[in-house]
């Protein structure tokens, strides 16, 4: 479970207390904690999701301690009266359902383009029938492409390099669309390489962190794709947390805003490779170089200035704290009992 600095709850609970809200793909990874301080923070949340990529057993848990507070449909962000019944009454719509994965996309365009894109739509307009004050994006930093220049700023201009990343400019863009024609309020987060714990590990398209420390505690090589060059601006999942409850929060307009969520530092794939090996007893030769992987992304790093002035955003987890949080928690067994069977990425 994400802790909060108690400063942050006292600031946070007033506003979020006996408030309706809904987040899509809150079965998810990122979802799921969102959901956990939610609930914690006293808010009513309903739940839709497909379950295409997470299960029920995390969520299910919390249905049992607040029924009254916690609600699942389940279904699609395609689906129209799937969506409206999970938005209902909501001042609040958090939307994270996706198909979150660069190779996916490349074997499946459509596939990712019809959630990302046609999926956003669909919320945006159910949000909009329903009166929604605010909807939250969970954009991406592939946005960025190979940038030039770091760390990126979101004046940058996009450069998607895979039918993901274009799927999520997409819906930058709708977000922004409907803040010029409806007079919505809405705003886009950019993630930066979100991990913690429970975040899937089970699958190909599962994010390094998990893969790693799953190879390294079965006591395989970590693979290391394109030689381990590539950086990236590891962001710890409390902060994503973080962002998305402060964007919920503000008294702003928000007014399609785009906003970049990170740490502001950065860190090459084998140096988190090493890493990961030291923490479970194993050499750094245990780490191979791979060929490169399509679409992907070199160098990664986030300025987070724009956060900071627009909703109040700041790092409360670094990548050492973070890496060291999601470690205690695969070495608690988490890993070992489950597998495959982890909660997925939203």
């Amino acid at each position: 479970m994400i802790r909060l600095p108690t400063e942050i709850v006292r600031e946070l609970e007033p506003r979020y207390r006996d408030r309706r809200v809904c987040v899509t793909g809150g079965a998810g990874f990122i979802g799921g904690h969102l959901v956990d301080a939610l609930v914690r923070l006293g808010a009513s949340v309903t739940v839709i999701d497909d379950l295409s990529n997470a299960d029920l057993e995390h969520l299910s848990g919390l249905i049992e301690l607040e029924p009254a507070r916690v609600r699942f449909v389940h279904g699609s962000v395609l689906e129209p009266e799937a969506v409206e019944h999970a938005i209902g009454p909501a001042s609040v719509v958090f939307h994270l359902g996706a198909v979150c994965s660069v190779p996916r996309s490349i074997e499946n365009p459509t596939r990712s383009w019809e959630v990302n894109a046609t999926g956003t739509i669909r919320v945006l307009e159910a949000a909009r029938h329903a009166g929604v004050k605010r909807v939250i994006f969970s954009a991406s930093s592939s946005a960025y492409g190979n940038a030039t220049t770091l760390p990126v700023t979101e004046a940058m201009l996009p450069s998607p390099l895979s039918p993901y990343a274009a799927s999520k400019v997409a819906g930058e863009r709708l977000m922004q669309a409907y803040a010029e024609s409806y007079g919505m309020s809405t705003v886009s987060l950019r993630y930066f390489n979100i991990f913690g714990p429970r975040q899937r590990s089970g699958s190909p398209y599962s994010g390094v962190i998990p893969k790693f420390v799953e190879a390294a505690m079965r006591g395989e090589p970590l693979t290391l794709n394109g030689g381990g060059d590539q950086s990236r601006d590891f962001t710890y999942v409390g902060n994503a947390v973080l962002a998305n409850l402060l964007a919920g929060a503000s008294t702003a307009p928000l007014a399609g805003r785009v906003l970049n969520i990170g740490t502001g530092t950065r860190t090459t794939v084998r140096e988190l490779a090493e890493r990961v090996l030291a923490a479970f007893g194993r050499p750094a030769s245990d780490a191979v170089e791979a060929p490169e992987r399509m679409g992907e992304v070199k160098h990664s790093l986030a300025d987070i200035d724009a956060a900071r002035e627009a909703i109040g955003y700041r790092v409360v987890s670094d990548f050492d704290e973070g890496l060291g949080l999601t470690l205690d928690w695969w070495r608690g067994g988490a890993a070992a009992a489950s597998g495959a069977r982890e909660r997925g990425e939203a």
